[in-house]
Parts: C-alpha cells; structure tokens; sequence
C-alpha cells in the first residue's frame, strides 16, 4: 500500500511539474506572438476576396485570414485585432518593424529573407483579365507594344508579371480598388492577379475575360516577424492542425470558395 501511496505522489508531482512548465511556455508563448495583449493579425482588403485577400464588413473584415487568425487567437488565448493595409508588400515591410504579429500572405524569395514563413495553405496560378471591347484571347496578343498592364504594388503578382511580359508596359498600382477602376472604364488593357480573384472581379465586369492561361503560381502561407521561434512553431502546428482538422477548408466554404481545393505543401 505505501508503494502505491508513494507512486501517486510521484505521479502527482510530475503532473505538477508538467502543468508549471506548460504554464511558463503559455506565457511565454504570449509575450513573443502577443506581445500588445492582443493577436495582432495583418490583412490586405479588397472587393473580391480569395485565399489572401479579406473584404471590409459594416461590423468588421471578413476573409480566410480574418477566420483562421481569429481562431489562432482563441488558441493563445488572447483578443484578436486586425491591422489592415493596401497590399502584401506592405503586409512584408511592416512585419520588420513590429506592426503584426501573424501575417498570411504569398510568399517568393524577396520575402524569404525578410519574414519566417510556416505552412502554405494555398496556391494559386496568376494570370490576366481582359478589359471589355478588347482583341487580346491570350498571353501573345496581349505581351505587345502599347498594351498597359495593371499589377499591385510590391506583389507577387507584380514580380511575376514583369518577368513574363517582354513587350507589354506593366504600371503599378497601389491598391487593388484602383486598378479595378482603371480596368472598369477601359483606362488599362489588363489586370494581373491570381485567377480566383480576376474570376470575382469578371463578374461585377461584364465583357471582360480571364485568360486560360497561367504565368505563375503563387503560394500563399502563414508567416511571422523573424526571430519569432515560439510563436513560427504555435503557427506552424496551427496550419497542420487547421488541414487535418478541417478549420482550413471551413474558413475556405465559409468565405465563398467552396470549389477551390485545397491546394497545399
């Protein structure tokens, strides 16, 4: 009997151990992702939505990172407040001067050295849509003297497309609202983003088209401020948990890409 006795005290002091240490990496989990008190998750907004980028609402954002950053809050045990900006490129350059804590957005090898990405949750294939009244049916009648593309600053997207087109002129917008408006009244030939968006922006345009055609393929991912060791390893495990548990393809259902698959590293 006193075996036993002696057993569970053992048993109960390791438990003790255990819940202090667990103790100590919860809070100090919270001080390096959540050092404000808050999960501050940076979004980029624009009217079509996707993978990427999350709309403005009458009561707040909403959006794959807005659904999977509210969650991941709830996890640390902490508010969420999100940090909104015109683009990625900001989203890149703020991420080093402590604006957020948790971003997800495309990653390429410019931005490799300036955050520490964790899982990618989706990748999308870039291309052009068409402004209304054109000729252009595809990448070589569009890449031509005098044809003015559209792309976002500091993207991507943006590096892609003037790697691709040779001849075309690519002029670069800050926001995505703008070059939509400039398509929307045929004051550029095309728009360069990824195909999911250009498919919601061709709705709300009537006689423009997407090309079938693909340039590049963007990866988006979850990413953190770099020498974040604690909070890349909370995000990471967050991701993996997110596909296998299905989170990632409810907040994919829940924000209108029910027919997007879930196309991950």
């Amino acid at each position: 009997m006193l075996k036993w006795r002696g057993l569970g005290a053992a048993v109960l002091a390791f438990a003790a151990v255990v819940a202090a240490t667990n103790g100590a990496y919860a809070a100090s989990l919270k001080d390096e992702i959540a050092p404000t008190g808050k999960l501050r998750v940076a979004i980029a907004t624009s009217t079509a939505g996707g993978a990427f980028w999350c709309t403005r609402m009458e009561n707040g954002y909403a959006g794959v990172p807005v659904d999977l950053g509210k969650a991941m809050a709830a996890q640390v045990g902490v508010p969420v407040e999100y940090v909104e900006y015109h683009n990625s490129g900001e989203i890149t350059d703020a991420g080093a001067k402590g604006g957020w804590d948790v971003a997800f957005l495309p990653k390429d090898a410019e931005r490799d050295g300036k955050l520490t990405f964790g899982p990618i949750y989706d990748i999308a294939d870039a291309t052009y849509i068409i402004r209304s009244g054109s000729t252009v049916t595809n990448f070589a009648t569009l890449d031509q003297d005098g044809t003015e593309v559209a792309a976002i600053e500091d993207t991507t997207t943006l590096r892609s497309a003037k790697a691709h087109l040779k001849k075309a002129k690519v002029t670069v917008f800050k926001t995505y609202d703008e070059a939509f408006s400039l398509l929307a009244a045929g004051e550029v030939d095309a728009f360069a983003l990824s195909r999911d968006q250009l498919n919601e922006m061709a709705k709300k345009l009537p006689g423009t088209k997407v090309l079938d055609e693909t340039f590049a393929k963007t990866s988006t991912a979850v990413a953190v401020p770099p020498k974040h060791p604690q909070a890349l390893a909370f995000v990471t495990k967050f991701m993996t948990d997110a596909k296998s548990n299905g989170a990632l393809r409810k907040a994919f259902d829940d924000n209108g890409l029910k027919d997007a698959p879930l196309r991950t590293q």
